[in-house]
């Protein structure tokens, strides 16, 4: 079926260990936070995005980060006004990080793509390109997509279940190294006094023949600088875990706490180990979303403009088109343990109402808390809309002063065993600087984050080695075990 490779141990043979914080900027162009178009100085007009995209990878790049990271989304529709502006009108992943290739000089760029729409010899050769352009800087977030309205944008009736986008994005992935590998040490001969341009014998052809992908080969690009591309993963079904374990290079991961992450962080060295790999050779990642302020005063005030712009219902139904159901009050039934429909939204919660919620609604009070310093009855009192947009809104957020935001980083990182984070931006505007000019340089002073760029690839930055040809080195890609000649070309693979 497919020439799939497997003991991953032979392609990152010695992996160089990075001390540092892993810290990254996952670029939204009108804010992460719902509503952080709305804010006052905000970039909110997509109009302007190559200018906006443009500035904030010089920021990031001036700040030493490690990367620039875009994702995506395939579809668009009235709904995402009140649920995620930042998808409804976006720049392309690849173009975007293309277009930084030549703006930029440091920083990694990573691209988010849908494996489930993606071609693997056309995403070998523009991968390849954009890494040989870019000195050695891309990286790729793969995906295979939660929206179902992306099918009938590439012309399929529907989009396919779980089982059958991860099969494709293995295939995908296998199908992507042995393309990228085309190119052996010595193929390029580009003697001018014999007139030897090509040797061979060293140009390999890939025929992988999947269920969902099959490509001949060679790629018609030189091997990626970094050898092979890094690959960025997300996700929590078991299918998404085993694709970390057997091919990602960083494993983003959505963590709701401390004691969470410790736990995720051991249980993936574990599994990445028992697919003989290096558990260093997959870094994790959490995405975070700081709202910073210079005293933490002004952070709360932030927050809570923030947090009064975001579009909810004061009932279960609203008639404005494609208006979520879930942005009502009746959303925080399960999360108190009672019905509070009928409350006001920008209504006081009294502390005997807060003595009734169950153990999620608690825990929801001193998020709130945390957050906003609103506790029910003092000066800063707590509405249910507080509660009900803290509950909507699904990131990590950290609110409070750089040395604030630096603790959270650091406690994370020490206690919690990641190796880096995704910080999303409220809104682009001084939030972003606040971010590379206020926490970073907190973060150098306690010496979690380098001084300066200590290479020029991603890898580099990452603390990850380049792989040997998979084709001339005995490597192996995930799922393969060593077999005949016979049983190879059986297979429909021959070399």
């Amino acid at each position: 079926m497919t020439r799939s490779h497997a003991n991953y141990s032979n392609i990152h043979p010695e992996v160089p260990r990075r001390r540092h914080l892993i810290i990254g900027a996952m670029f939204r162009a009108v804010g992460a936070y719902p509503s952080g178009w709305r804010y006052p100085g905000a970039h909110h007009d997509p109009h302007d995005d190559a200018d906006v995209i443009r500035a904030t990878a010089l920021e990031a790049e001036s700040a030493g980060l490690d990367y620039i990271f875009f994702g995506d989304w395939l579809a668009t529709g009235p709904d995402l006004e009140f649920r995620d502006p930042y998808l409804a009108a976006r720049i392309e992943p690849l173009s975007a990080v293309g277009f930084l290739a030549g703006v930029t000089s440091r920083i990694g760029l990573i691209a988010t793509v849908n494996a489930t729409y993606s071609d693997a010899y056309t995403l070998a050769r523009i991968s390849a390109s954009i890494d040989r352009l870019s000195g050695g800087r891309l990286g790729l977030n793969i995906v295979t997509g939660a929206e179902p309205r992306a099918a009938a944008n590439h012309g399929r009736d529907a989009h396919w279940g779980n089982e059958q986008r991860y099969d494709s994005a293995e295939e995908l992935i296998d199908a992507l190294r042995l393309l990228w590998d085309s190119w052996g040490e010595g193929a390029l001969v580009a003697d001018q006094e014999s007139g030897t341009y090509l040797n061979p014998d060293r140009l390999h052809r890939a025929n992988f023949r999947g269920e969902h992908h099959q490509v001949a080969g060679p790629l018609n690009v030189l091997r990626p600088i970094q050898g092979h591309v890094p690959l960025v993963h997300a996700g929590t079904s078991s299918r998404s875990r085993q694709l970390v374990h057997s091919r990602a290079d960083l494993a983003l991961l959505g963590l709701p706490g401390i004691a969470e992450a410790a736990v995720e962080t051991a249980t993936l060295g574990r599994e990445v180990a028992a697919q003989g790999r290096d558990p260093q050779a997959v870094k994790t990642l959490t995405p975070v979303l700081p709202i910073i302020g210079w005293t933490v005063e002004e952070a709360w005030d932030i927050h809570d403009f923030l947090v009064s712009g975001v579009p909810v219902s004061p009932g279960p139904h609203d008639e404005r088109e494609g208006f979520p159901d879930t942005r009502s009050l009746a959303a925080l039934d399960d999360a108190l343990g009672f019905s509070a429909a009928h409350f006001d939204l920008d209504a006081h919660v009294p502390a005997a109402d807060a003595e009734r919620f169950n153990p999620r609604g608690r825990h929801l009070l001193e998020l709130v808390a945390r957050r906003s310093g609103r506790v029910p009855d003092t000066q800063r009192p707590v509405r249910w809309r507080d509660l009900l947009v803290n509950h909507l809104v699904p990131y990590s957020v950290v609110v409070g002063t750089p040395a604030q935001v630096a603790d959270y980083l650091q406690t994370w990182h020490e206690e919690g065993g990641v190796d880096g984070f995704n910080i999303l931006t409220p809104y682009l505007g001084d939030q972003f600087g606040r971010f590379t000019r206020g926490v970073i340089p907190e973060l150098r002073a306690r010496g979690l984050f380098r001084d300066g760029y200590q290479g020029t690839t991603l890898r580099d930055h990452l603390g990850l080695a380049v792989p040997p040809n998979v084709h001339e080195q005995g490597g192996l890609l995930p799922g393969e075990k060593p077999s005949t000649a016979d049983a190879t070309v059986s297979a429909g693979v021959t070399g």
